[in-house]
This record gives structure tokens, C-alpha cells and sequence, in this order.
């Protein structure tokens, strides 16, 4: 029997929650230092301990990122931040740095370690090599094919975990190794500061006419040159699994646990009915296009793919997150909820949950107290939606706001 890691973002705690909530098998975080996500929200190492804790009593798993490009003086302050995590019994920490992950072999044996994908590992004999330094896994470069990523399979055997992208961002530079940002802005991507200039409009300029520059563009709003599509690789998990990958990671630190609560359940589904023989059902693509997203692409998975969006760096959703389920309240029969988007009395609700999809209408909504809500437009204000429907928390309510 095949088996099939689902690996969420957990930005926060709450994503974190949220991730689990929908079916994840282990997430991905990053602490205050170290990691390539500096302007995450990110876990203090209490709340790391929290968050191990948290995933261990559902029997998940959580991995913690010491993914940066590493300089002597980083090793002292290093050293201690292992050791905390080998003391909280993390399940793996995510290395980049060849010499982070001697350093750790040799003096924090307590922790596994997966290579990032930021050290492009790209052909079995590259994998093979950490195999031998005791990695437990390898998180593969995005630019390899499914028969790529088979042959490594193959080559590796099953000493070696492989672990791949599905779903989320993708990085133009090579396997994420960009230095755009630290030329433009000088903050470094290798070290967690990327201020994503490759979604930046660019205009070429020939070096002797410096006040004309060159249009290179299809219309006046301008040209992307190097803002990649987004992957998603739904309709595809059959193969990817096919191929030996037995962790399937969805990108998303930053996003909302709007973003990480709708793909992850979309994805564990259809990885439960590809395992159990089912066939591909559309519906969970189409839950993929109501979160924010840029054109999508399945990468490189079935070839050179993957393309560049020219059109726009923005993200587009027409659909709205409206509240997070804290929970049902059997005494005044109504679904308490914390506002995050606008909606009104009224109006038609879809609610996302591990159930069949279905929707209610908000006939009746209160404050707390018991005030009549008709404009439900305050931030996280807490409001009680009538309801015999019990949903849960971290469920989730959502509105069509297409045109607005």
C-alpha cells in the first residue's frame, strides 16, 4: 500500500491549527532565526515547544526550517537553538547549508534532517550522497520531471524519503537561489529578507540611450518578466506518488488559514481517493481557484512546463473568506464565528468543513450581546449566526464576491 505524506505551511499557531484541522500529516515551520521566512509571523521557541506538543498528541508531525545559508558567526547562537529543538523533540529540521548539516550530524544526532530544496538536489547521485551523510530525506528541486524524480527513486531505494513541491509559489531563480533582492533592495533571499523582485515590472534599457527605455511589453500595463505561475499539481498526486515521492508539500507560510485550511483539505482528499482507488474527482480543482492564486501550472512535473506569467504580478480570487468557526453554541442554537471579511444578513454562506460541501444562509446574526448584526464589517468581532447546522472549529465560512 502506497503511502502519502501531507505536508502543510504553518505561518502561525492558527495556521498551524488550521493545517492539522484539515487533514495534514505534519507542517512546516520556522522560529525567529534561521529560517528563509523573515517576515512571516513565525514561532518563538515556546511556541515551537507548543506547536511540537500540539502535533504530537494528534500523532502529527512538525518540521522546523534552519534552511539559511550559514556564516561562521551564526554557529554559536545555532548550537543553542538545536539544542532546544532536540529538546522539545522535533521530528526533523529543514537544512540548506552542507556545513549545518555536518554540524548537526556530528554534535545534535537527536535530530533528522531533510535537505531543503534551496540545495538543489537534482540526480540520484547528489541524493544518494546525503543518504550516506544519514539524512532521512531530501526535498527535491522543483525543476525535475516525474521520470527524473523516478530514476532517483529507484536509485536511493527506501533509505531515503523524497519530498516535493505541489502546490503554492514558485521561485523564477533556480531552486530559489535568487539574488534579486539582495542587488535591488538589499535584503538577502538566502537568509530570509526576499522582498520578491522578480514580481516587480521591469522595462529594458540599451546602455547608450539610458532616458529611452525599450517597451517589451503586449499591452501599456507593462511586462513580467520574471513572475512565475503558481503550481498546482491536483489532477496529478497519481503520478507524483507514483514517482516515489512519499512527502507532498504545499508552499504557504504567509498565506492565510483561509489559504492553508481550503488546499490542504482539498488535497487530502484527493490523495485518501487516489489511495483508496477512486477516481480524480474536479471538484477539488475547482476548490483551488477560490483562494487568492496566480495562473496556474503543474511545474515541471511532465516536462518543461512551468511558465511565466506575463500579464500580472497579482494574485486573484473571487471568492472571499468571511468568518472562522470558534465553535456552536447549543444554548442559543448558533454558530459562533470571529469576522475576517464583509458579509451581511442574508446573505448565502458556503461553509468549508471535513463534510460534503454545503451552505447556509445567515438569516439571524447577534454580537455578543444579543444585538441584532445586519453589516458584519468589524475584524475579528465575535458573532453568533443561527443555525442547526453544528460546525466546528476552524471550519470555515466563505462568500462568492466575484465583480466586487
Amino acid at each position: 500500500m502506497k503511502k502519502a505524506e501531507l505536508l502543510s505551511p504553518a505561518g502561525s499557531f492558527e495556521k498551524l491549527e488550521s493545517a492539522f484541522h484539515f487533514g495534514a500529516d505534519a507542517v512546516y515551520l520556522g522560529g525567529r532565526d534561521f529560517g528563509l521566512r523573515a517576515y512571516a509571523e513565525n514561532f518563538s521557541s515556546e511556541e515551537i515547544k507548543e506547536g511540537i506538543s500540539f502535533a504530537h498528541a494528534l500523532g502529527k508531525k512538525v518540521y522546523v526550517t534552519v534552511n539559511i545559508f550559514a556564516k561562521n558567526a551564526d554557529f554559536g547562537a545555532l548550537n543553542e537553538y538545536l539544542a532546544r529543538l532536540e529538546s522539545y523533540n522535533a521530528d526533523a529540521v529543514i537544512v540548506t547549508d552542507i556545513g549545518v548539516i555536518d554540524y548537526i550530524r556530528k554534535n545534535r544526532p537527536g535530530l533528522d534532517i531533510h535537505v531543503s530544496t534551496q540545495a538543489n538536489t537534482l540526480n540520484k547521485y547528489a541524493a544518494a550522497f546525503y543518504k550516506d551523510m544519514g539524512v532521512k530525506r531530501v526535498v527535491l528541486a522543483r525543476e525535475l520531471s516525474l521520470d527524473d524524480i523516478k530514476e532517483i527513486k529507484d536509485y536511493v531505494g527506501d533509505e531515503l524519503e523524497l519530498e516535493a513541491f505541489i502546490h503554492g509559489a514558485m521561485c523564477i531563480s533556480y531552486s530559489g537561489r535568487c539574488l534579486l533582492s539582495n542587488y535591488l533592495s538589499a535584503r538577502d533571499a538566502n537568509r530570509g529578507e526576499c522582498v520578491q523582485a522578480c514580481r516587480w515590472q521591469y522595462k529594458i534599457v540599451e546602455a547608450g540611450r539610458p532616458d529611452a527605455p525599450l517597451t517589451v511589453e503586449q499591452d501599456n500595463r507593462g511586462t513580467y518578466i520574471l513572475n512565475s505561475r503558481d503550481l498546482n499539481t491536483i489532477d496529478i498526486i497519481d503520478k507524483i506518488i507514483d514517482a516515489g515521492v512519499s512527502s507532498l508539500k504545499i508552499e504557504g507560510r504567509v498565506k492565510s488559514e483561509y489559504y492553508v485550511g481550503t488546499v490542504t483539505r482539498a488535497y487530502r482528499r484527493r490523495i485518501d481517493e487516489y489511495l483508496s482507488g477512486k477516481p480524480f474527482d474536479p471538484k477539488w480543482a475547482e476548490e483551488l481557484v477560490k483562494v487568492s492564486h496566480r495562473d496556474y501550472t503543474r511545474g515541471f512535473f511532465l516536462g518543461n512546463e512551468a511558465e511565466v506569467n506575463l500579464k500580472t504580478s497579482k494574485q486573484v480570487c473571487d471568492w472571499a473568506f468571511c468568518a472562522l468557526v470558534l465553535g456552536y453554541d447549543e444554548e442559543r442554537g448558533a454558530i459562533i464565528v470571529e469576522q475576517r471579511n464583509r458579509f451581511y444578513e442574508g446573505e448565502r454562506l458556503e461553509i468549508v468543513s471535513n463534510e460534503d460541501a454545503h451552505c447556509l444562509v445567515a438569516d439571524e446574526i447577534y454580537d455578543e450581546e444579543g444585538n441584532r448584526v445586519s453589516d458584519c464589517k468589524l475584524v475579528t468581532q465575535k458573532l453568533y449566526i443561527k443555525s442547526n447546522i453544528h460546525l466546528k472549529k476552524f471550519d470555515m465560512l466563505r462568500k462568492y464576491a466575484g465583480g466586487k
